[in-house]
């Protein structure tokens, strides 16, 4: 596969790092800072381009936008006039009604549209859905998300950064919002929420680093959802499903509670990986996975895995979130 990057930043390189591991080749890319992305290129072998739209008209298999989120729309709407699949880093877009505009022109030129969610290709992850779709914790009836993380001054020292026009929010749209997607991953639809939130409790910032939301699940379930870049000194994030039969917990990346009687055959493990303190302290592995599943999606012509469709709905419980600590009442979604 030859993928095509716009965006040179951190999570760049994340990305580059496990292209490489896989054997995908990156050909071109582009970015804000020529400096920055000239050194990006070298590092990985590829061809810098001043012009973002000179990436999309590369011959790539498909791009992978790894801007601010504000950045979405333009690059898919090019991608799909030239007939190349897109991959976008999450959130999908700042706001629901872009995303879905996203998807309309994807779905409309035919091109596949993915959103990178790397945290369902975990092995734990992968071991949970499994286990729940088995039946083996019985019928769910609370699923809960704890992302208590910390960030410098210095990582918000940008003006873009928890902006709500550029990033579309702050603790939760950015760093929660994969503890967003595995929720509705494993526990399905949220029908209602009720959230309360502190905008700048820690850090000189528009938008939140401290928000709590309680929810409904469609099929009754009930849970919270927790995300924050404010506590101190930043602690691994956890999932929490809790059935009739039995729990389990992933915290960070791995399988750390497996509480079901009578049932023992779990991946339990200790060490994990966790971009709790620092963004960059995370494994390539996931990443890995995704990519290989977007590239097999493309060649089998099938959706894969984290679609524009899921990518949506995350931003959708994201954004409902939101609108209740903002407007202070309970908020229905899916109507």
């Amino acid at each position: 596969m030859r993928v095509g990057i716009i965006g040179t930043g951190a999570i760049a390189h994340k990305h580059a790092l496990a292209y490489r591991n896989i054997g995908f080749e990156i050909a071109a890319c582009a970015g804000l800072h020529p400096d920055r992305g000239r050194e990006f290129a070298s590092t990985y072998a590829c061809r810098w381009v001043e012009d973002w739209r000179d990436v999309c008209r590369a011959a790539v298999d498909f791009v992978d936008v790894l801007t601010f989120p504000d950045f979405r729309l333009q690059a898919v709407e090019l991608c799909a006039a030239e007939k190349k699949h897109v991959q976008v880093q999450k959130p999908m877009a700042t706001q629901p009604v872009v995303a879905r505009r996203m998807i309309q022109v994807a779905g409309a030129a035919g091109i596949l549209l993915g959103v990178v969610s790397q945290h369902r290709f975990d092995h734990a992850s992968v071991f949970l859905k499994r286990a729940i779709g088995e039946g083996r914790l019985g019928k769910i009836i609370e699923a809960d998300a704890y992302v208590k993380w910390w960030r410098s001054d210095e990582y918000y020292s940008r003006p873009v950064k928890a902006s709500w026009a550029v990033e579309g929010g702050g603790a939760l749209i950015n760093q929660g919002i994969h503890s967003a997607d595995l929720l509705l991953w494993f526990a399905g639809p949220v029908r209602e929420v009720s959230a309360e939130w502190q905008l700048g409790a820690a850090h000189r910032i528009a938008s939140e680093d401290v928000i709590n939301a309680v929810m409904r699940y469609e099929s009754g379930a009930t849970g919270v959802i927790q995300a924050a870049t404010a506590i101190r000194p930043g602690y691994p994030e956890r999932i929490e499903i809790h059935g009739t039969k039995g729990s389990a917990t992933i915290t960070g990346d791995k399988l750390t509670a497996w509480d079901v009687e009578g049932d023992r055959d779990a991946p339990v493990e200790d060490a994990v990986l966790s971009g709790a303190s620092d963004p960059m302290a995370i494994s390539v592995d996931a990443f890995e996975r995704q990519f290989l599943d977007f590239g097999a999606a493309i060649r089998d012509r099938r959706v894969p895995l984290v679609s524009g469709g899921e990518g949506y709905r995350a931003l959708e419980l994201v954004d409902a979130i939101y609108r209740s600590a903002r407007e202070q009442r309970r908020i229905s979604l899916g109507g």
